[in-house]
């Protein structure tokens, strides 16, 4: 029961906030941008704080010293909605790639549009989406912008993982940029699609640097995939208790 309310009091608290936030920002519009991206950045630290101080689900960042010194594609694994703001505070200022119909939620998709100004898709595409991907963001890569990109492009249950898009290797070959695979096991505490958040620590792992250049990439692609979903065998319950073979039935 406690830990019920627990969520329930998380939850409340979470849609309270970003409507007081999010409409806060866009009275900022006027702004220099860095004031917007501070507000978002001081929105996100609130959530991470409330998850804590709620829920018990404690954040720890590992590997900060691979965070390049310039604009790179971050490719994250996608299984909450705490990683969609989590890393935001741990990274320099960043545009996500989103799908466009985010951006036109009432005031919560008007504030994201406003103050990050994502690179919005239409998933439909397909080839096009990838197209206006490589477009978008080498213009926010040469502004000093960096891209975060969920390769996986939808929310994936704990344990499982599908194929990577390409666009985020696609986009780091023709810019000329690094791509930062980030791994964390959020989803063993914030099970997809489900009420309850449960306690303890949640692992942001952020990997070393991989080049895109002198492969297509699809094989780039691959070499991301598998650090992510290495680091996520050793990280995450639920991918452990995938591998574990089925007991013997009496």
């Amino acid at each position: 029961m406690m830990i019920w309310l627990r969520s329930l009091l998380f939850l409340t608290f979470g849609f309270t906030t970003v409507l007081i936030y999010a409409t806060f920002i866009m009275l900022l519009f006027w702004a220099p941008r860095s004031w917007r991206r501070a507000a978002v950045v001081q929105y996100c630290n609130l959530c991470l704080w409330a998850g804590d101080f709620f829920c018990g689900m404690k954040v720890v960042v590992e590997g900060t010293e691979n965070i390049p010194a310039e604009p790179s594609v971050i490719m994250i694994k996608h299984t909450t909605t705490l990683e969609t703001y989590g890393h935001v505070p741990m990274f320099p200022p960043t545009a996500w790639v989103v799908k466009r119909e985010l951006i036109w939620a009432p005031i919560f998709g008007w504030a994201i549009g406003l103050v990050l100004s994502p690179i919005a898709i239409k998933r439909s595409a397909r080839g096009n989406a990838v197209k206006q991907v490589i477009s978008k963001g080498k213009e926010k890569l040469a502004s000093g912008i960096w891209v975060t990109i969920f390769p996986e492009g939808t929310r994936m249950p704990p344990g499982e993982t599908r194929k990577y898009g390409v666009s985020g290797a696609a986009l780091a070959q023709e810019a000329n940029v690094m791509i930062v695979p980030v791994a964390h096991n959020a989803g063993d505490l914030w099970r997809r699609r489900e009420f309850i958040k449960r306690p303890g620590t949640v692992r942001f792992c952020i990997g070393p640097p991989i080049s895109a250049q002198g492969r297509p990439p699809k094989e780039t692609n691959l070499i991301v995939q598998d650090w992510i979903e290495n680091k996520m065998k050793e990280i995450s319950t639920a991918y452990q208790d995938k591998q574990k073979p089925n007991e013997p039935i009496d």
